[in-house]
């Protein structure tokens, strides 16, 4: 099972573009990384620019509209990722867990949808696309 870990870090939401972590942070944040991956269960990690560097486009009566950060209603964003295979959502809590996290930091689990959770008219449809297939941030068939 995949699952992504959603690191929210309270504050983030009003960071300057450009805001960095401090690098005695990002040493203990790379050693917990470190672990995921000789642990055999990290498909991927990437930390996230504040949103005042970033854009949301909605959608509106079928229109795209722009809007560049910072967005003024944003509770809570997202800082960074991680994507992680295990056996059980138990599992992921447990690795979200042992994150160095700090006190302004939540971690949100969500696991990945995998094609055989869709009904068989979904898998029907999405099996036009083999190319197209989900699987670790590649492009793979079933």
């Amino acid at each position: 099972m995949r699952f992504m870990m959603l690191m929210i870090p309270k504050g983030y939401e009003k960071a300057a573009p450009g805001a960095m972590p401090d690098a005695k942070a990002v040493a203990v944040m790379m050693k917990y990384n470190e672990s995921l991956q000789k642990a055999g269960v990290l498909l991927a990690l990437d930390g996230l620019h504040p949103p005042s560097m970033g854009a949301r486009v909605s959608f509106s009566g079928g229109k795209p509209r722009v809007t560049d950060g910072p967005f003024t209603e944003a509770k809570e964003v997202l800082g960074g990722y991680w994507m992680i295979q295990v056996k059980s959502k138990a599992e992921a809590v447990e690795w979200a867990s042992r994150c160095p996290a700090s006190d302004n930091e939540v971690i949100e689990i969500r696991q990945v949808q995998e094609m055989s959770d869709f009904p068989p008219d979904v898998r029907e449809a999405a099996a036009r696309f083999p190319d197209l297939q989900a699987g670790s941030g590649q492009h793979r068939k079933p």
